[in-house]
């Protein structure tokens, strides 16, 4: 389990324009929002990203970059970045579920083809939200056995600002016996 204030895992992953997204070398004032999506396959992601893709001047406007991950390959990372009509989110790829689960997601096997057609890979993760401070520290963090009922990005971005101007930190950090 990823713990508030405390060093995420590393993530280094390749980009769709060729270069390299290295989460602990991300330059950014007050962090990164990393969205962890189901996949091509899945009609609900595109929908999430979609949103994502919109909100991402609004993180930016108050110092946050983004980044979408998916285990899927560059050519179904691709397909997914032309489906949302992408033009300021990153999006990496071949993630590795090994790594995955080291962020505290959910793997799932195929069902076969999806609702849209699209054949489900083998082994993937299932979503997750994470707002990453640039110290690799964990500040928030939401994680989902479904693809259902995922977390808003315009209300993280309302709550960015909160955080923002009132200080405040992150929360859930307390690991002693309760």
């Amino acid at each position: 389990m990823l713990i508030p204030r405390q060093k995420t895992p590393d993530l280094v992953l390749p980009l769709l324009d060729g270069s390299t997204f290295d989460l602990g070398k991300e330059a950014s004032e007050r962090g990164t929002v990393v969205c962890f999506y189901r996949g091509l396959h899945c009609p609900i992601c595109a929908n999430y990203l979609t949103e994502l893709e919109k909100q991402t001047p609004a993180f930016a406007e108050r110092g946050v970059t983004t980044i979408a991950i998916s285990s899927d390959g560059k050519d179904r990372a691709m397909a997914m970045a032309e489906k949302i009509s992408a033009r300021q989110l990153r999006f990496a790829y071949d993630l590795d579920l090994g790594k995955a689960r080291e962020w505290g997601l959910y793997i799932s096997q195929s069902r076969g083809l999806t609702s849209i057609g699209i054949e489900e890979p083998k082994l993937f993760s299932e979503p997750g939200l994470f707002l990453v401070s640039p110290d690799q520290s964990l500040y928030y963090g939401s994680v989902q056995t479904m693809p259902f009922s995922r977390p808003h990005f315009s209300e993280l971005v309302g709550a960015l600002d909160f955080a923002i101007k009132n200080n405040y930190p992150a929360r859930g950090e307390y690991t002693e016996a309760a």
